[in-house]
């Protein structure tokens, strides 16, 4: 049965036919030579021995890192650049007819807008200035890409390798630097401390003056208490004498002693006083009678001391 035979080539050639073209993917469609569309993502079908899938384009972003440069600074110093690309085919038409190999002339691109942009700098802005190098060439590279349906998003200096002769130069020079930073910090160090010791001393010395000022206080009001609290006794126990002189008499009267109480007392006072020291007791002129001179002069020679007299007050007329 040969047309069994023609009916699976024609299921083959047809099945052949039907396309599924991936998200994130483009395929480039040309009829008879001649280019005719570009299938995004979905199901398509391809007209059998006319059409043709020249290019199968893939339109996520991509990284390219190219090969180490040489690039020559303004300042005469030659020195190998890495740099890293990240584009994106947004036209696939273009990628496909605008140029021959893209990723060549993407390297190519690159390493000419590098030494041009190297060639305005001196080594220390190259090595100080990534961001306003990396800035310059995104920009000068997705302006030349434009033609070939290429996004330039990013571009990097990987790596800046200077000679070995600068490098050494250079890592004695951050030698010193760090060795000087060093030396400020250690100063401002000891700085510090000295500052913050002078500091406690200065709130000690405060502290220990206010503390004798305090004491010296305390101690003054202690002894001003202590004035107070002995006149204040003094005072007291005149006032209880007084008050027991004033409580005597009252007493006294109160008993309403006779004259010969009274002449006894007054007799008994002179003898007290006849018993001391003294080589003279006056007598007062109310003591009359012979009785009291007798007991007075009694009182006198009964004393220790030979030489003491009895001597009569007599008053004024």
């Amino acid at each position: 049965m040969p047309w069994v035979g023609v009916i699976l080539v024609v299921l083959i050639i047809f099945g052949s036919c039907i396309k599924i073209v991936p998200q994130s993917r483009a395929y480039v469609i040309t009829r008879l030579g001649r280019f005719l569309t570009v299938w995004d993502e979905g199901v398509k079908f391809k007209v059998p021995f006319v059409d043709r899938i020249v290019k199968n384009v893939s339109l996520k972003e991509q990284v390219v890192d190219f090969a180490p440069q040489p690039v020559i600074t303004k300042d005469n110093v030659t020195m190998q650049i890495d740099s890293v690309v990240y584009f994106q085919i947004t036209d696939p038409k273009l990628y496909t007819y605008g140029i021959e190999n893209p990723m060549s002339a993407i390297e190519n691109l690159t390493a000419t807008t590098l030494r041009n942009i190297i060639g305005d700098l001196e080594l220390d802005q190259t090595l100080t200035s990534r961001d306003h190098i990396n800035t310059k060439m995104r920009a000068l590279l997705d302006e030349a890409t434009d033609p070939w349906g290429i996004k330039v998003n990013r571009v990097e200096l990987k790596n800046i390798m200077p000679p070995r002769d600068i490098q050494e130069s250079m890592e004695k020079q951050m030698r010193a630097e760090r060795e000087r930073r060093e030396s400020i910090l250690q100063a401002e160090g000891q700085k510090q401390s000295q500052i913050l010791v002078a500091e406690g001393e200065k709130q000690s010395a405060i502290l220990r003056a206010d503390a004798a000022k305090q004491a010296a206080i305390l101690q003054a009001e202690g002894a001003k208490q202590a004035k107070i609290l002995e006149a204040e006794a003094e005072a007291e126990a005149i006032l209880k004498v007084q008050q027991a002189t004033a409580d005597a008499i009252r007493l006294i009267n109160e008993a309403a002693p006779g004259q010969g109480v009274l002449t006894i007392k007054a007799l008994e006072a002179f003898m007290a006083a006849a018993n001391g020291k003294a080589t003279k007791i006056i007598i007062p002129s109310e003591l009359q009678g012979i009785a009291g001179l007798a007991a007075a002069a009694k009182t006198v020679f009964d004393t220790e001391d030979p030489k003491a007299t009895i001597t009569k007050t007599v008053p004024k007329q």
